[in-house]
């Protein structure tokens, strides 16, 4: 099933003398550079915490931002990943959770300082995700009304990171087996699946999921998650069999790698003739601007992402271009999960299940979230208009 690995004779050899410079730590001002990177994401870390100084009292503006960021980091991550992999880094550090059998930072790893740096840059990352989760939750959970269907996806976020991380120290205890490799990136899709769900659900109030979109076009976007996941999946494989597996000596999976291509390439037709229909039905059928929006941001995604996924092909996949397509991946999958949720929407209670709601974001009673702070300063200045957020159950101390 798999391709035997690099030979010892080989990894010996690439290791060899005539490259021992590469091994010497990169030094910048006396610092070595993995000390920058420490600093960096320490700095990274702080300046969120001093950036989330408004969670204790959130409004819409600022949780649909910590969303957004969930977002960016998550996938962000994923892309870093791919770079640690065509550039052979993916034993920089060769342990997990320290980088060397003697040591938490990269010293004396057998690897060029540069794969090592590499890696080791990759791992701080993580905090940086962490911290963004963190403070996500912590918002969310002082949120006026308390939503318990937010709270639950806020809560998964941080410990998908732990559990992310979890899997990239199994990624490097295997050698990077490409199964490992899989799991490591398809996680990574389902929590920013996750935070789209955050995101797009923060702008609506509280109550169940009602049709915002024919039932054609729902169905279609619900297709599209499954072919989109597929696609991801047979992306994976394709990485799997394919020449960057992240070091010299990692296994591969001994597949026809044409064959997986093509598997790979219909899945990515299907992904466009379910576009091309969601944008029709969209436009055609009088769709909100949303949902006509995301339908036509996900149709060009996956043309772009066509045109480039070719091209790598046609060019026997450059470095830059894999780590281009796993962005527009990302991108992709992201749009998917846009489309998706825009044909539904979260409905207060009374309304007839299944029943097409027209409305956009913000309509509906409950929608606006702010602090208590700030209806507060609302009240003080003017009396709140029947049917606002500010007025009714919503209004209420936040008691903490």
């Amino acid at each position: 099933m798999f391709a035997s690995p690099t030979s010892a004779a080989t990894v010996t050899h690439a290791l060899s003398p005539l490259a021992a410079d590469e091994f010497e730590d990169i030094v910048l001002l006396g610092v070595p550079f993995w000390g920058w990177q420490i600093a960096l994401a320490a700095v990274g870390v702080l300046a969120l915490v001093l950036l989330a100084r408004s969670i204790w009292n959130p409004t819409q503006k600022s949780l649909r931002v910590w969303a957004l960021g969930n977002i960016a980091v998550n996938a962000g991550i994923a892309v870093t990943g791919a770079t640690v992999r065509v550039t052979s880094s993916g034993l920089g550090c060769s342990e997990w959770p320290q980088c060397t059998p003697d040591s938490f930072v990269p010293i004396d790893t057998g690897h060029a300082a540069f794969n090592a740096a590499i890696e080791f840059g990759n791992r701080t990352l993580t905090f940086l995700v962490l911290a963004v989760g963190v403070i996500t939750l912590i918002a969310v959970a002082r949120m006026i009304p308390r939503r318990r269907d937010l709270f639950v996806m806020a809560a998964i976020i941080p410990f998908g990171v732990m559990g992310q991380a979890v899997v990239g120290g199994i990624t490097v205890w295997s050698n990077l087996h490409p199964a490992a490799v899989a799991t490591h990136f398809l996680l990574s899709m389902v929590m920013v699946f996750i935070t789209v769900a955050l995101y797009v659900r923060l702008q609506e109030p509280e109550g169940k999921p009602q049709l915002a979109a024919g039932p054609m076009l729902h169905a279609v976007s619900i297709g599209l998650v499954v072919v989109g996941f597929l696609l991801l999946v047979a992306g994976t494989v394709v990485t799997g069999t394919g020449p960057h597996g992240g070091d010299a000596a990692a296994p591969r999976w001994d597949l026809d790698l044409p064959a997986i291509t093509r598997v790979h390439s219909v899945l990515a037709w299907l992904t466009l003739l379910g576009s091309v229909m969601a944008t029709a039905i969209a436009f055609r059928g009088g769709a909100s601007r949303i949902v006509r929006t995301s339908s036509a941001a996900l149709l060009v995604l996956v043309l772009l992402q066509g045109v480039l996924g070719y091209t790598q092909d046609a060019l026997e996949l450059p470095e830059a271009l894999v780590v281009l397509h796993v962005l527009g991946s990302a991108l992709t999958w992201i749009a998917i999960a846009r489309l998706y949720f825009a044909t539904t929407r979260l409905v207060p209670g009374g309304d007839k299940p299944g029943e097409e709601t027209g409305t956009e974001p913000g309509d509906e009673p409950g929608a606006e979230l702010t602090s208590a702070a700030d209806r507060g300063g609302e009240r003080s200045s003017a009396e709140p208009s029947a049917g606002s957020a500010e007025s009714g159950p919503a209004e209420t101390s936040p008691g903490r």
